[in-house]
């Protein structure tokens, strides 16, 4: 690609793994993953505790080192990047973490907090000008004036959310990586700053990696999502497509299990296979597709052959039996 029509950034074949016990065994937590993100778009990285989502983030932030692979963003590889042209990096490219509450300064007034990535990024700004940012990003997600001044804990589970994303854009990053950024939060929370990180997403043109088990959030704030199992991308495909006609047994399994108000969408979800056992261990993963030990069409073919990715329909998909299930469904 080239152009307006380039990625913001283009992950190709990303590994991760981490030494684990005694022996020193590798554990392998991403294994050969690769996606990419428009400008302006909002991708969701989902599965199950264990699948890798979070090491895909920590690697592209250079907070856990990759084994090998690249992440082309904006033209820049980030996982060779040092120096200072990390230290650039780093002003175009923030967090939002699962705890809103634990990735603040305890010690901090909220002040200080928003304020600190100015401090550091912008040291020229004068007192007043650093005060007229801060205040303005505050209010920009649903804070006010008398608010700069507290410390964390004063604030509900919301508000620090609100808060720690406020810190986030404070530089006007171009792409904001949310690491289950709803999860700690209560239904109605969950909501509201859905809400705001979308508005927010719109507003600011920002590309956002949505990584989340929720999927009912994921339905509401994203334009694309990438399946991931053991480290391996199952499926991926528009938010439209992946709902309404998910290919691979794994994404129906998952979509199968969050509840829907139309009882035919509910009747009809409930004829497919549930999503039976635990995730193996990625110290020794299955041969073959990853997902067979708990596929209920798993065959012969699962156990000796890793399916690669392939279209089926609109989305991507690693399953042997793909254009089974398609045909199943027509």
């Amino acid at each position: 690609m080239s152009g307006a029509s380039a990625p913001l950034l283009a992950v190709r074949d990303l590994r991760v793994s981490y030494r684990v016990g005694p022996g020193g065994a590798r554990l392998q937590a991403v294994a050969g993953v690769s996606f990419e993100l428009a400008r302006a778009e909002t991708l969701a990285i989902v599965g199950e505790s264990g699948s890798g989502k979070s090491s895909i983030a920590r690697a592209l932030l250079r907070l856990t080192p990759a084994d090998s692979g690249a992440a082309l963003f904006a033209g820049d590889d980030l996982l060779q990047l040092a120096g200072v042209r990390l230290q650039a990096m780093r002003r175009r490219v923030q967090l939002i973490f699962q705890d809103p509450t634990s990735s603040l300064d305890p010690r901090m007034s909220i002040g200080e907090s928003v304020a600190e990535p100015l401090r550091v990024f912008e040291p020229q700004l004068g007192t007043a000008q650093r005060a007229a940012r801060v205040l303005a990003m505050l209010q920009v997600v649903g804070l006010a004036s008398e608010h700069l001044t507290r410390l964390p804990h004063e604030f509900s589970g919301g508000e620090a959310q609100r808060i720690a994303i406020a810190r986030a854009l404070i530089l006007h990053p171009v792409l904001l990586v949310c690491d289950e950024p709803l999860s700690a939060l209560d239904v109605s929370i969950k909501s509201q700053i859905g809400n705001l990180l979308k508005d927010l997403q719109q507003q600011m043109q920002l590309s956002l990696l949505f990584i989340s088990h929720d999927l009912t959030a994921v339905r509401f704030a994203c334009d694309r999502v990438l399946v991931l199992y053991l480290g391996r991308v199952m499926e991926t495909a528009s938010r439209d497509a992946l709902f309404t006609e998910p290919r691979h047994p794994y994404t129906r399994a998952l979509l199968a299990s969050v509840p829907v108000p139309d009882p035919s969408a509910a009747r009809a979800r409930r004829a497919r296979p549930p999503l039976q056992g635990e995730i193996p261990s990625p110290l020794s993963p299955p041969s073959g597709c990853v997902f067979r030990t708990r596929c209920p069409l798993a065959v012969e073919r699962c156990a000796r052959e890793t399916p690669a990715l392939r279209a089926v329909g609109d989305s991507q998909v690693a399953c042997h039996r793909a254009e089974e299930l398609a045909r199943t469904d027509a």
